[in-house]
């Protein structure tokens, strides 16, 4: 008798405890995976992989979810590692790789499960991820090439808006609503077939977060598995409430994954007289993004000096029309 869950589900958490725990309150609050599949939430294993949280996440998840199996790293080991980790741990048939920083609507895990096995030549599923108000995620997209590395959150990109290259990256006029073959979906919600992961190895390490979705897509489709968007899976993403948390670094771990994406998988797409123009894009790109960031955080200083020097203003006018007050001023 195979006592092997139908579903593995990963989750790696990082100092996210409150995301975590809305994220395991929708997980095991699904419901069963509907008669199609003959398989019940109990036959669904979870697997928490923390990366050394100092919020207290492991614990809140001892405490509050103890049918979740927990594995605690003793330091940040980054998201793909961590990642590797808990797949190694699991035993399900598919297994799905969830961020910590979503809702999972009813019937998604179902609609997930459904489309594989529909689906026997598909060896990754996406699924349809909303932002919190509602709106799409453009989370199925073409595979990067030099124009999108060129045009895309880059100046040139402000220059010509609805430039090809872009509107082709993440595919503009795609639905939503079908089933589709699409060349890479998100990592925040991919359900993976354990037999491409059998045949192909593990996500690549040398990812140390980011992009690591991608490059999974890209060698599925190179192994003869196909990549499918499932409409019906619907999952609400927050989007970066770990990166967040170090803004500046993960951006340029992001851009360096950009960069060993195009190294390692484009050699024979590309000649590699072109390379320094690709490396070229992404550093404008990354040179873009950090002087936002500036830009941002220079508005935030000069209002809170501003708002300061209209608080001693304020007071001191006060001051002088009400002379008790004054001796609230003094040291």
């Amino acid at each position: 008798m195979n006592d092997s869950p139908l579903l593995s589900v990963v989750i790696v958490s990082w100092n996210v405890r409150d995301d975590l725990r809305e994220c395991l309150q929708s997980l095991l609050g699904t419901g069963d995976l509907g008669s199609g599949t003959g398989k019940q939430l109990s036959e669904i294993e979870v697997i928490v992989v923390d990366n050394a949280s100092m919020d207290g996440t492991a614990e809140t998840v001892r405490r509050e979810f103890p049918q979740v199996k927990l594995i605690v790293n003793d330091e940040n080991f980054g998201y793909t590692k961590a990642n590797n980790i808990g797949i190694r741990q699991s035993r399900g048939k598919y297994i799905l790789l969830l961020n910590p920083d979503t809702i999972v609507k009813p019937n998604a895990l179902q609609a997930l499960i459904e489309c594989a096995e529909a689906h026997p030549d598909a060896g990754i599923i996406g699924a349809k991820l909303l932002n919190p108000d509602g709106s799409i995620q453009r989370s199925a997209r073409s595979f990067p090439d030099i124009g999108a590395g060129l045009f895309r959150n880059t100046f040139l990109g402000r220059l010509f808006p609805n430039n090809p290259f872009v509107r082709r990256y993440l595919l503009t006029d795609f639905s939503y609503d079908e089933v589709r073959e699409v060349d890479w979906v998100s990592g925040a919600a991919m359900l993976v077939r354990r037999e491409l992961f059998e045949r192909i190895g593990l996500l690549d390490e040398r990812f140390w977060a980011y992009c690591e979705d991608v490059d999974l897509c890209w060698r599925a489709w190179q192994a003869g598995f196909k990549v499918l968007f499932c409409p019906n899976a619907v999952i609400v993403h927050k989007i970066g409430r770990s990166s967040d948390q170090r803004l500046v670094a993960s951006l340029i771990q992001h851009h360096k994954s950009m960069w060993l994406f195009y190294l390692k998988n484009y050699r024979r797409r590309y000649p590699l007289v072109l390379f320094p123009l690709i490396g070229l894009g992404i550093l404008m790109r990354l040179g873009g993004a950090l002087l936002r960031i500036c830009v941002h955080w220079l508005r935030i200083f000069c209002f809170q000096k501003l708002n300061a020097l209209f608080w001693v203003q304020s007071a001191l006018k006060t001051s002088e029309d009400d002379p008790s007050e004054s001796r609230t001023l003094k040291p």
